[in-house]
């Protein structure tokens, strides 16, 4: 099909390098802090062709963020497919998404929240979608095979899950100088599992700990 349309080949290709070198500046530097002009001048475009595909910066920071949800979903989807042991999958999830978000100072969530609330939102309902999803599953397993204690009530602790795993992206409250966002995800995954393991599942865990740490 392409072959037979070369200009609009080359039209998308250039729209997806636009979008993807997009995501990685704001990801790195924050939505905030990164101008068209910044853009233009990285990738050695103008920005009239950055117009042509993008019609201002907030669709560019909507399509960049939707994007990169759909990317990490499908990443998701791939971890749960191999049905490990539910401790295990979640740090495997936890890794999966860190490497695609890094380890930015800049805090792209919370500037998403500050600058772009509208868009911060949408994003927020998906992400509660996916993840509500997956960890009840999680949960469910894991009492199933008695690594999770069988007392739990799955909703509540699959939305208190959620709402602690948004509050890590407030700088208020978790400030860069004082946590790095590797140490914040460690400490969280650690804190949820240890509320909701048996004696079991505390094994595991912590031979999880152990081998990280090694």
């Amino acid at each position: 099909m392409f072959l037979k349309f070369p200009c609009l080949f080359l039209a998308l290709n250039m729209r997806e390098k636009i979008l993807h070198r997009a995501t990685d500046l704001f990801l790195n530097l924050g939505f905030k802090s990164v101008t068209m002009d910044d853009l233009a001048n990285e990738m050695g475009i103008s920005k009239k062709t950055i117009y042509s595909h993008f019609e201002n910066k907030t669709k560019l920071i909507e399509e960049s963020t939707m994007d990169l949800f759909y990317c990490i979903s499908d990443g998701i989807d791939d971890i749960i497919a191999l049905k490990k042991n539910p401790i295990e999958e979640l740090y495997e999830i936890k890794k999966f998404v860190m490497l695609h978000l890094k380890d930015e100072k800049s805090s792209p969530q919370y500037q998403l929240r500050k600058y772009y609330p509208k868009i911060f939102e949408t994003l927020k309902k998906k992400e509660f979608e996916v993840m509500q999803e997956c960890v009840v599953d999680n949960i469910r397993r894991g009492m199933e095979i008695g690594i999770y204690r069988e007392n739990l009530n799955i909703q509540f602790v699959a939305r208190i899950y959620f709402s602690g795993a948004v509050s890590l992206g407030d700088l208020d409250l978790f400030p860069s100088t004082m946590f790095t966002k590797v140490e914040l995800e460690d400490y969280y995954l650690e804190y949820h599992l240890r509320g909701i393991v048996t004696p079991k599942g505390r094994k595991i865990l912590n031979a999880i700990i152990n081998s990280n740490q090694e």
